[in-house]
């Protein structure tokens, strides 16, 4: 017998254990398990199935099928954006961290070019690159800056999560007296984990405190040795 022709005896036998057969067909498979063992073991084994599937309620296999909890979506939804939100602060220390010593690097090479140029003495060179984080940013809200030194003023980089994607975050910086400079703005996106770069003529090393307008809200971190908490206040006017 040719492969073949043996397969298609095996092909029939799931309709000849369910009876579904003509008579010929059903005679020409009983010929050929009479000659065949091994189809009918498989035989016997498909009869044994085909038993047991009449005993099965059709109507339990009518109902739908078992649907997730409704907030089973939004649950796996907020893990995924605190996983994300964590992932993009460890970023953001690493980079804050990198640019301040890119920073004290650059200083001690200034220092180093001071020492050989100069015969005796002479200014300590421009403030170190400072990292900041409002400490009391609530709500899910984080923020960080680094504010790092320029001919032109302070150049900041911010890092802002937690708000609503599209918000507008306002930045300044405050002196001594209290006066605000203005370093500009951006929209905060959802997902964005890149850093906005800003900037403002005020010049670091007379900055006092940096402030953000987002979200209805201002947040403000004074800058400075000792200074580690932030303070936040609803917004009531533009800095």
């Amino acid at each position: 017998m040719r492969t073949d022709d043996h397969r298609d005896w095996r092909h029939a036998l799931g309709a000849y254990a369910l009876g579904d057969l003509s008579a010929a067909e059903r005679a020409a498979v009983d010929g050929h398990l009479e000659g065949c063992a091994e189809c009918r073991a498989e035989a016997s084994a498909l009869e044994a199935v085909g038993r047991l599937l009449s005993l099965a309620d059709p109507a339990r296999f009518s109902q739908p099928a078992p649907q997730p909890p409704a907030e089973l979506g939004e649950r796996v939804a907020a893990t995924i954006g605190a996983e994300r939100r964590s992932q993009r602060t460890r970023r953001r220390r690493r980079r804050g961290f990198g640019l301040a010593l890119a920073g004290a690097a650059a200083a001690a090479a200034a220092a180093v070019l001071a020492f050989a140029v100069l015969p005796s003495g002479g200014d300590g060179g421009e403030d170190p690159v400072q990292l900041v984080e409002f400490a009391s940013a609530s709500g899910g809200v984080e923020i960080s800056a680094a504010l790092e030194p320029h001919a032109f003023g302070t150049e900041i980089h911010m890092y802002v999560t937690g708000v609503r994607s599209g918000t507008l975050c306002r930045v300044f910086l405050r002196d001594r007296s209290g006066r605000t400079f203005s370093a500009g703005s951006f929209r905060y996106r959802w997902g964005d984990d890149s850093d906005a770069v800003l900037s403002s003529a005020l010049d670091l090393s007379r900055t006092r405190a940096i402030g953000v307008h987002a979200g209805g809200r201002t947040y403000i971190a004074p800058i400075g040795q000792g200074a580690t908490a932030a303070i936040e206040k609803p917004t009531k006017e533009d800095a």
